[in-house]
C-alpha cells in the first residue's frame, strides 16, 4: 500500500488511482466536517454531498502546485478549502436573502477538461456514503450547532480532523493547556445538550 506521499507524488503526475486513494483516506472525517460545519441555515439550501464533491474537485485541480510536507498538513489543506466552501456558500445565501432574491444554487465554476475531476469527485461522495454518514451524526446536529462557535471548532479540530492538541492550540492562536480545557468543556457541553435533546419529544 503506498504511502500518503507517495500517493500525492502520484496523483500530481495524474494518477487516477492515487487521486482517488489520497481522497478516499480523508472521506469519512471530511462529509462529517463539513456536514456539522454547514449549520441548519445552510443544510436547508444545499446538501453536504455538493460542498463536499467541490472541495474535491478543487484540491483535484490544485494538486499540481500542492508540494507535501507531512499526512497532518494535507489534511488541514483539504479541511481548509471545505470550510472556505462552506463560509463562501453561506455569504453567497445570506446576500442573496438580505437582496430580496430568489435564492438559487451558486453556480460551479466550469472549463474545458474538468469534466473528469468532477465525476471523480462525486464517486467519492455517493449516496451510500452519504446516507451511513447522515446516521452517524444525525443526532450531533441540532445539539452540535446549539453550541458556541470556539466550542464547535475545537470539536471539530480534534473529533473531526483529527488534530492533535498542539496543533489545535497553534490554529487557534491558544495555549495547549487551554485548549485541552476548552475541548474538555465543549465536549461536556454537547454531551449535556444531547442529553437534553434526548428527552426532548420534539427532538
Amino acid at each position: 500500500m503506498d504511502r500518503p506521499g507517495e500517493l500525492v507524488q502520484k496523483a500530481t503526475r495524474g494518477d487516477r488511482a492515487a487521486i482517488g486513494a489520497l481522497l478516499e483516506r480523508h472521506l469519512p472525517r471530511l462529509q462529517a466536517f463539513v456536514r456539522l460545519r454547514m449549520g441548519p441555515e445552510l443544510r436547508a439550501f444545499e446538501s453536504s454531498a455538493d460542498l463536499v464533491q467541490s472541495a474535491c474537485r478543487e484540491v483535484l485541480q490544485h494538486l499540481e502546485r500542492y508540494r507535501y510536507r507531512g499526512e497532518d498538513e494535507f489534511r488541514r489543506w483539504l479541511f481548509a478549502t471545505a470550510l472556505r466552501k462552506v463560509q463562501n456558500r453561506v455569504r453567497y445565501l445570506r446576500a442573496e436573502r438580505r437582496a430580496g432574491r430568489r435564492v438559487e444554487r451558486p453556480p460551479e465554476a466550469s472549463a474545458a477538461g474538468e469534466d473528469a475531476l468532477a465525476e471523480l469527485a462525486q464517486t467519492l461522495a455517493t449516496p451510500s456514503r452519504q446516507a451511513m454518514l447522515h446516521e452517524q451524526i444525525e443526532r450531533l446536529e441540532r445539539p452540535f450547532a446549539a453550541l458556541p462557535e470556539h466550542y464547535r471548532e475545537v470539536i471539530t479540530l480534534a473529533r473531526v480532523v483529527g488534530l492533535s492538541h498542539a496543533e489545535i492550540a497553534r490554529q487557534m492562536g491558544r495555549s495547549e493547556a487551554a485548549t485541552r480545557v476548552l475541548l474538555f468543556r465543549a465536549l461536556a457541553a454537547l454531551s449535556k445538550a444531547m442529553g437534553e435533546g434526548a428527552r426532548d419529544p420534539r427532538a
